[in-house]
């Protein structure tokens, strides 16, 4: 077996606050939209989102109501200037977990909060 990893998607309560803060905010082009389920164009990997409903009636799967009590994952962003990238995101309202720290191997990391509690990680590359 040899999985390639091709998209994740982050399950959203409210759509438009998603939408916003997804395109709008952090500025990600729509490749393809059906309904509630969207994914945006990041690069290699594509970041989807879609509603908790929807994924209930589409799958039959269980899907807990609301914010995660437990982040279990993150969702990272390379940029090339961390700092200036969370002032902007700050200005827009987002939620700011964590400043901009260099870690010990060079890499500048920040965390801020999606709309529905995700982490989403705001780095540099690591090289």
């Amino acid at each position: 077996m040899n999985p390639v990893m091709k998209y994740v998607i982050l399950y959203v309560n409210d759509f438009e606050k998603a939408m916003n803060f997804y395109k709008g905010i952090l500025g990600l082009s729509v490749k393809m939209q059906q309904d509630t389920y969207v994914e945006f164009d990041t690069g290699v990997i594509t970041l989807s989102i879609n509603t908790r409903k929807d994924v209930k009636e589409l799958t039959g799967l269980h899907v807990p109501e609301g914010s995660a009590s437990a982040q279990t994952f993150e969702v990272g962003f390379v940029v090339e200037d961390v700092a200036a990238t969370i002032e902007s995101l700050r200005q827009q309202g987002v939620t700011i977990l964590k400043e901009p720290d260099t870690k010990p191997w060079g890499q500048t990391v920040a965390y801020i909060a999606d709309p529905d509690g995700h982490y989403i990680e705001i780095c540099t590359s690591v090289e």
